[in-house]
């Protein structure tokens, strides 16, 4: 999955086809106004119907690797030891041992 596309609020006059594009794929696309962020636009998917929006858009952002595992437990708001829960029947834990380097690295106590 590719990292988020960014639109002007210009940019969509010309541009709005890629924006369904992005959403068709499950990408994620941040729309600004004079430079600024003004709204994020998440995919209408099973994920998200499954989810809901905060679960789906940190799964979404720690699967892009642009949240560690902590920063998407706190939008997911989970524990860290439920988010991880959640990752393993999606397929997403990816390798258990850097999920639990990370947790380290942040000094954050390891699920028991």
């Amino acid at each position: 999955m590719d990292n988020l596309d960014v639109f002007s609020v210009r940019d969509l006059r010309t541009r709005s086809g890629d924006l369904l594009r992005d959403a068709e794929r499950g990408q994620l696309a941040l729309i600004t106004k004079h430079g600024r962020p003004a709204i994020l636009a998440v995919p209408f998917d099973r994920r998200l119907l499954e989810q809901g929006v905060h679960r789906a858009l940190a799964l979404t952002l720690f699967e892009q690797r642009q949240l560690t595992l902590a920063q998407a437990a706190k939008v997911a708001g989970l524990s860290l030891e439920a988010f991880i829960d959640l990752l393993e029947p999606l397929g997403l834990q990816g390798n258990r041992i850097n999920i639990l380097a990370d947790t380290v690295r942040q000094g954050i106590p390891l699920p028991r």
